[in-house]
């Protein structure tokens, strides 16, 4: 453990460098194409054996006898016009799945993961001398629209990568610069996005009585929907529904024939998950009953995350390991309302997992959040700080 220091340190220049590349060609989710080959050609020059799986990177290391353990980072990046003035700011353009021309940035982050991983890989293949057994690293499309540990494990993961004892993955965030945090039990939300699309019947604006006005429907429903976390859940339990978009009609003075509305729904049980859906399906079922709507209302679910929860068994014994070597930098976190798709990945292989989060800003109080336009984790020493988070939760499992 205290070469790590010393062996991070040395690779600055490079990891740096790799660093800014990465951050200079963002991709959105599953159209990665140039992060894939540049992930895939850096691995390769790290003398690995890279293989795409599902529109990811899988590189297996072997080293002996030992037990075999996953690390995976994301590598997508989102639809956001760069504001971070630094020099090597994006100023990359791409065609999102609507055909829209739509700058691009790496505003949560995911190009330090990368980063990180190809840090740790290249000190495990230098110096394997330090550890034994099989290092999976993992570079995943995808996780800003829950589709990349999905097409992974779609495309045969499991079948192509030995079975690891424990998959490991971190998210760079608001916190000090130089730290690391986790938590035990649930982590980052469950969360489902959900269309819904309400039935009326349209006429002029000045002949409401031949209505069934979809507008007046969709506001009923989301006022109603208020009371999904206010009345029917458990004031322990967490629960949030978000309505994000209502959208009906092109003039005002017709009323439309439907009107659509898009929630988002995030929990920290599967069961709270289940009893918030079928309260949003029954609302809006009874008020477009209510409201004389002659059709059914159209549920349509999308972008579906996990909930990421650290058991007390991994949570222990690498939380020790980061005690003992970063000290005081470490502390337990707070859990965080935001979502991951990562699970997916430890599921479809049935083990363990474990999941934390280190900063990336020198003061939290002014850092910006994540998907924030501004939102620019310092080289150093958060490259560093993930780099070694990386190897001290491999070395816990794999070191001599």
């Amino acid at each position: 453990m205290s070469d790590i220091e010393k062996l991070v340190a040395e690779q600055k220049d490079w990891q740096e460098d790799l660093y800014k590349e990465l951050h200079q060609h963002p991709e959105l989710s599953m159209q990665e194409e140039w992060t894939r080959g540049r992930i895939t050609k850096e691995l390769k020059d790290l003398g690995a054996e890279p293989k795409e799986i599902g529109g990811g990177v899988v590189a297996v290391i072997e080293n002996g006898e030992g037990a075999a353990i996953l690390c995976r980072a994301d590598f997508d990046a989102l639809p956001l016009a760069e504001d971070t003035g630094l020099d090597y700011a994006s100023t990359a353009r791409q065609q999102d799945e609507d055909g829209n021309k739509t700058p691009v940035m790496h505003g949560c982050g995911h190009d330090m993961h990368t980063a990180c991983l190809l840090g740790a890989v290249k000190l495990l293949l230098a110096h394997k001398d330090l550890w034994e057994g099989t290092f999976v690293a993992l570079f995943q499309p995808g996780e800003e629209t829950a589709q990349g540990a999905k097409s992974m494990v779609e495309a045969g993961l499991v079948e192509q990568v030995p079975k690891p004892e424990v998959c490991l993955a971190q998210h760079v965030v608001g916190i000090k610069e130089g730290t690391v945090n986790a938590v035990c039990g649930p982590t980052f939300s469950g969360a489902t996005s959900l269309k819904i699309t309400v039935f009326g019947k349209g006429s002029h604006g000045s002949m409401p009585h031949l209505s069934v006005d979809p507008v007046v429907m969709a506001a009923a429903i989301v006022l109603r929907l208020q009371t999904i976390v206010s009345r029917e859940t458990s004031p322990s339990d967490f629960a949030v529904v978000t309505v994000g978009s209502i959208s009906a009609g092109t003039s005002a003075n017709t009323i439309p024939d439907s009107a659509v509305l898009q929630l988002n729904i995030r929990t920290y049980k599967e069961q709270v998950q289940e009893q918030v859906t079928a309260a949003i399906e029954r609302i809006v079922k009874a008020e477009c009953a209510a409201s004389g709507s002659q059709r059914e209302p159209k549920f349509e679910y999308f972008n579906k995350y996990p909930l990421t929860s650290n058991p007390k068994e991994q949570f222990d014994r690498i939380t020790g390991a980061f005690k003992n070597y970063f000290g005081e930098r470490y502390a337990d976190g707070e859990k965080v309302t935001a979502s991951e798709d990562f699970t997916y990945i430890p599921k479809a292989f049935d083990v363990p997992y474990f999941y934390w989060t280190f900063g990336g800003f020198p003061d939290p109080k002014t850092a910006p959040g994540n998907h924030s336009p501004q939102f620019a984790p310092t080289l150093a020493p958060s490259l560093r700080t993930g780099t070694q988070a990386l190897l001290v939760a491999a070395l816990e499992y794999l070191g001599k």
